[in-house]
């Protein structure tokens, strides 16, 4: 399984000037957990890191520092992350029939959930990992702050990553984005403009996607939790 990481990002609102992904979360670069978690994955045998030129030299290091034995390539970004994905794309091998995108800032995803999903794109053209929505959600008016509606939360999932797909459809999608001038926050929501069906693969509570210093805090406060299990374990 081929899996592109868009990495291209800064960290405003983590109050950074540089590349969130290479602020550290016990003593690692955030990105740092994501490769490992990849290497540890019995499916995915190809990795593409979407980055800046400025972030290439930092990421070379890291990749280089955890010794993987799967191969990292590094892949121009874009301006937005929907352009760094288009370009990830276009980087894959000819033979790639299938592709997982995951988040760079989605640091605690486990191999399993990347097994899983990887497995579960075999099976269909389109998946996202997502967990359902547990607090009860309010439409608003942005104008007046007045609630609008109150969807059922039995019917709200909240997305994550990664998100699988086939190579040839989401080029397509990607393709007609662009023609079309959509601005989309996530690669399922392509497929949707397309018409094209995207399944939930249950995700991971843990699996939070760091974008503030609380953020953080929160992913460390797990990682610890996690790998003392993993040490009464042993």
């Amino acid at each position: 399984m081929y899996l592109l990481i868009p990495a291209a990002g800064m960290g405003r609102r983590m109050r950074s000037s540089r590349n969130k992904l290479l602020l550290t979360l016990l003593d690692k670069p955030l990105i740092a957990w994501i490769l490992k978690a990849a290497e540890a994955s019995g499916r995915i045998h190809w990795i593409g890191v979407i980055c800046q030129p400025e972030d290439w030299v930092d990421f070379q290091e890291i990749v280089t520092n955890l010794s993987l034995t799967k191969p990292v390539h590094f892949i121009l970004g874009g301006a937005t992350r929907q352009d760094s994905v288009y370009n990830g794309l276009q980087s894959l091998p000819a033979m790639a029939e299938h592709v997982l995108i995951h988040d760079g800032a989605r640091c605690l995803a486990t191999p399993n959930l990347f097994d899983r999903c990887a497995e579960a794109i075999l099976h269909c053209q389109g998946l996202i990992a997502a967990v359902p929505v547990k607090d009860t959600i309010k439409v608003v008016n942005h104008q007046t702050h007045l609630i609008t509606h109150t969807p059922d939360r039995r019917q709200l999932w909240a997305a994550q990553t990664p998100q699988g797909f086939e190579v040839k459809l989401l080029q397509q999608c990607h393709a007609s984005g662009r023609r079309q001038g959509w601005e989309v926050t996530d690669d399922a929501a392509l497929f949707e403009q397309c018409q094209l069906p995207v399944q939930i693969v249950e995700g991971e509570e843990t699996n939070l996607k760091v974008t503030t210093p609380v953020d953080l805090a929160v992913a460390e406060l797990i990682l610890r939790q996690r790998l003392g299990e993993r040490l009464r374990h042993s």
